[in-house]
C-alpha cells in the first residue's frame, strides 16, 4: 500500500520538524549551556546520518519491510525516553539514540516506494512523496509550538512517539515482506566508491546536499534578517510556511507529470537554479510583500529539486543497491542541514550575506549541471 507509506513518511519529516521549535528551549529548561544547547540540536542530524547509512545497508539485505517496522517501533520508544530526560546529558544522550533510529525509516521507506512504482511514474511518485515532507514542514512546527505552549516539550514528542508505535503496528498489517527467496538472490555489487563514480548518482547526492544547506541557512539566516527588518519573529514562520505551501501545489499539480515528461538533469538546473535566484533576492530585499513572492519562488524551485535528485537516484541505481544508495542520499540531506548553519556561522556572515553565498552556491552547481548535460547531448 503505497499511499500508507506516504503516511509513514509524512510522520517520519514531522518527528524531525516538530523538533525545530521546542528542542532549544527543552535543553534550556534542564539546565543546558549555550555550547550544550547547540550540542543537543545537532546531535540529532549527527546520528540521523549514521542510521541512514545503516538502513542502507540492511534495507538491500533484509528487504525495506523488516528495516521499516524495526525503524518504527525502535523510533517510538526512543521518543518515549525523553520523558526520562533529567538533564542536559541525558538529554544529549536520548537525541543520539534517537536521531540513529529515526535514521532507519525514511531509506526504507523510499526504497519501498520506488520498488513499487513503475518505471513511467517514478518521477511523479517522488513529487508526491515531496509533497507530505512539504506537509509535514508546515504542519510539525506549528503542532509542536501549540502543544508545548500548553503543555510541556516531552508532551510533544510524547505524541509522536504513539503515532510511530500505532504506524508499526499498521505496519506489521499492510505492509507485504519482500519474499526470502528475493533478497535470497541479491548481492552486494556496489560500493561507496562505484555510487560516486556514476555522475547520476553523484548528481543526487550533490543536489541533496545542497537543498537542505539552503535549508540550514534559511532557517538560521532569515529570522534574524526579518527581526533586523522590524518584523515580529511570526512573519518568519509565514514566510517558511508560504515556501511549503507553494511547494505542496506544484508537488500535487498536473505539473507533477513533467517529472517524467523531462530529463532530471534539466528539472534539476530549474530547480536549483529557481532556489538560487530566490536566496540571493532575498538577501537584497527588504519589502514584507516581497519576502512572500520570493518565498513562494524558493518553494517552486524546490518542489522542481527534490524529485529531480531522486529521479536521478532510482534511474540508475539496480533494485538490489537502491537501500544503500537512499541511505547514502538522506545522509548527505542530515549533513547539509547542519552545513548550511556552521558553514554560514563560521563564516561569521550577516544574513545577506549568507542568503547571498548560498544562493551563488546553489546557482554555480546547476549551470554546471546543465553545461556538463549539453555537452553530454551535443557529443552524442
Amino acid at each position: 500500500m503505497r499511499a500508507f507509506v506516504y503516511v509513514i513518511v509524512f510522520f517520519s519529516f514531522f518527528d524531525l520538524f516538530t523538533q525545530l521549535p521546542i528542542m532549544s528551549p527543552f535543553a534550556e529548561s534542564l539546565g543546558a549551556t549555550p555550547f550544550l544547547m547547540g550540542l543537543v540540536v545537532g546531535m540529532y542530524s549527527f546520528s540521523n546520518t549514521i542510521g541512514n547509512v545503516l538502513s542502507g545497508f540492511w534495507t538491500d539485505k533484509k528487504g525495506p519491510f523488516r528495516v521499516l517496522v524495526t525503524g518504527l517501533f525502535a523510533t517510538g520508544a526512543a521518543l518515549f525516553m525523553y520523558q526520562a530526560a533529567a538533564d542536559a546529558g541525558s538529554l544529549l544522550l536520548i537525541r543520539f539514540v534517537h536521531g540513529l533510529l529515526a535514521g532507519l525509516i525514511t531509506p526504507a521507506a523510499f526504497t519501498y516506494l520506488a520498488n513499487h512504482a513503475s518505471n513511467e511514474k517514478k518521477g511523479k511518485g517522488a513529487a508526491i512523496s515531496g509533497a507530505f515532507v512539504g506537509m509535514a514542514a508546515i504542519i510539525g512546527p506549528a503542532f509542536s509550538g501549540i502543544m508545548a505552549n500548553r503543555t510541556n516539550e516531552a508532551a510533544v514528542l510524547g505524541v509522536t512517539a504513539a503515532a510511530m508505535i500505532v504506524l508499526g503496528c499498521m505496519a506489521l498489517l499492510l505492509l507485504k515482506k519482500q519474499p526470502d527467496h528475493v533478497l535470497s538472490v541479491q548481492k552486494e555489487t556496489t560500493s561507496l566508491r562505484d555510487f560516486f563514480r556514476n555522475t547520476s548518482v553523484l548528481k543526487a547526492f550533490t543536489g541533496a546536499f545542497l537543498l537542505m544547506f539552503s535549508q540550514g541557512v534559511l532557517a538560521y539566516m532569515l529570522p534574524l534578517k526579518v527581526i533586523r527588518l522590524g518584523y515580529d519573529i511570526q512573519t518568519s514562520g509565514l514566510l517558511l510556511s508560504t515556501f511549503g505551501i507553494v511547494a505542496i501545489f506544484v508537488f500535487l499539480s498536473p505539473l507533477n507529470r513533467l517529472f517524467d515528461r523531462l530529463r532530471p538533469e534539466v528539472t534539476f538546473t530549474f530547480g536549483i537554479l529557481t532556489m538560487g535566484i530566490s536566496l540571493a533576492l532575498l538577501s537584497q530585499v527588504e519589502s514584507s510583500a516581497l519576502l512572500y513572492v520570493i518565498m513562494g519562488l524558493y518553494g517552486a524551485g524546490f518542489a522542481f529539486l527534490f524529485p529531480s535528485i531522486n529521479s536521478l537516484l532510482v534511474s540508475t541505481v539496480s533494485p538490489e543497491s537502491l537501500g544503500k544508495a537512499y541511505g547514502y542520499f538522506y545522509a548527505f540531506f542530515s549533513l547539509g542541514v547542519v552545513a548550511g548553519s556552521t558553514v554560514t556561522g563560521g563564516l561569521s556572515l550577516t544574513p545577506p550575506q549568507g542568503l547571498l553565498f548560498t544562493g551563488v552556491l546553489l546557482c554555480s552547481a546547476g549551470l554546471f549541471v546543465i553545461i556538463r548535460h549539453l555537452k553530454k547531448a551535443s557529443v552524442k
